[in-house]
């Protein structure tokens, strides 16, 4: 083949987006965060751009959030929308199975293409400081008292801190079905209604409320883990007498339709991101616990999951 010919069949091939990732020097990247900004998908999201600009893996990164619904409306944007974008990821987690089985949105997370889980943590309940109620256990004593008098507030409908607040009431002896959740699209929304006292009692992941916690603008009650978390003086739920455990996770899709080849690539791309510099410092600044899982051990994993997590709600009566 002459050299003029092969020149141009390549040219013709970077521009028809052909080539694996790994063979471009630097991509072009799209980031949808199916979540209102200031919360953990947007912070994770966010965090692994950066990772993979630092990196030296893309060129530039562009973030789209479009919160509601559990993230459910955020997929049917990138299901849509990004059909064969070998470039394009999507944030995702354990709040957007539950935000599934309870909404039963009519896109399905099975038409995105797995990659990568990324992160676990687990959850803490906060009061405002100024709040009357001390203790996880004087929000347990309200509740019996009055269970909708207990707004607990959090992410959307079968999150995470959803299903931890209806396992409790469950686990005190409290109609579950009746707990009073408020849901929000966003981090910082959540966070400004437990701040207002718009809420009584609010729920989320601990890198999200650390900053208020620390500088004594909410009190933590309680954490969701089988043990304390490290470096924190927080307890958890059983060492109040509460057998709840139960952890959030954050990973990353690919768009539907895209090659395996051009899949294993994108999962190589996440995978080498979450071994620079700045992903290590993201999670240092987070407190979040690397948990990177990818392939096939991924998609059997969120298969499981999402089995579990319907049992856990069913049981809960929230399905």
């Amino acid at each position: 083949m002459r050299r003029d010919t092969f020149l141009k069949s390549m040219l013709a091939l970077a521009a028809a987006g052909a080539w694996p990732l790994s063979a471009q020097a630097a991509v072009n990247m799209k980031m949808m965060i199916p979540a209102n900004p200031g919360g953990g998908w947007d912070s994770t999201g966010r965090a692994l751009g950066r990772a993979l600009q630092d990196a030296g893996l893309a060129s530039s990164v562009q973030f789209e959030n479009k919160g509601g619904a559990a993230g459910a409306i955020g997929l049917a944007q990138f299901v849509n929308a990004s059909k064969g974008d070998a470039n394009a990821l999507m944030v995702m987690g354990a709040v957007m199975l539950g935000g599934i089985i309870t909404g039963k949105p009519p896109v399905s997370l099975s038409q995105a293409t797995p990659i990568a889980r990324l992160t676990s943590e687990y959850n803490v309940f906060v009061v405002p400081a100024e709040s009357p109620l001390k203790t996880m256990k004087d929000v347990i004593e309200q509740m019996k008292k009055d269970v909708g008098s207990v707004k607990w507030g959090g992410g959307s409908r079968g999150s995470t801190e959803h299903v931890a607040a209806a396992m409790i009431a469950r686990e005190v002896g409290v109609d579950a079905a009746k707990i009073n959740y408020v849901p929000f699209r966003g981090g910082g929304e959540a966070t400004a209604a437990i701040l207002g006292g718009n809420v009584t009692v609010g729920g989320s992941g601990y890198s999200e409320f650390a900053q208020y916690i620390d500088t004594g603008k909410m009190r933590a009650l309680a954490v969701t883990s089988g043990t304390r978390l490290a470096g924190i003086n927080v307890p958890t739920l059983q060492e109040l007498g509460i057998n709840v455990v139960i952890g959030n996770w954050r990973g990353v899709y690919g768009a539907p339709g895209i090659t395996p080849e051009q899949r294993k690539a994108l999962t190589e791309l996440v995978i080498k991101a979450t071994k620079s510099k700045a992903w290590a410092d993201a999670l240092a600044k987070n407190s979040w616990t690397p948990a990177v899982m990818a392939g096939a051990e991924f998609e059997d994993f969120v298969d499981r999951e999402f089995a579990s997590l319907r049992a856990i709600m069913a049981k809960s009566g929230m399905v």
